[in-house]
């Protein structure tokens, strides 16, 4: 399993309507076109941690071929109200916001 953690800025009391956001996204057929097998959504202190569990190693890559598709540009759209970069000066794409993992471990 591949997985990712955005990290981003959030309006305080936005947590209710990204997660009403991102329910209709899952609810869709998105998830698993982009192999999407679990998503969990964290705020602390207005940052935003997003956390996507994929199928495999190639999730990235799946997501890269969805960011055309409309429906992915839509949910990107209707975040911005609620979501910011964390920093806004070097952020180009979602890959910018990606957390890198540097300890893993997992039960056998």
């Amino acid at each position: 399993m591949h997985s990712t953690l955005i990290v981003a800025r959030m309006r305080p009391d936005a947590d209710q309507a990204v997660a009403e956001l991102f329910g209709e996204f899952d609810a869709g057929e998105m998830p698993h076109r982009m192999g999407t097998r679990r998503r969990q959504l964290f705020s602390y202190r207005g940052l935003y941690f997003h956390l996507q569990d994929f199928d495999a190693e190639d999730g990235g890559e799946r997501i890269e071929t969805a960011k055309g598709d409309p429906r992915f540009v839509r949910i990107s759209e209707d975040l911005k109200p609620h979501i910011a970069a964390y920093d806004p000066d070097t952020w180009r794409s979602p890959k910018d916001a990606m957390a890198e993992c540097f300890y893993r471990w997992s039960a056998e």
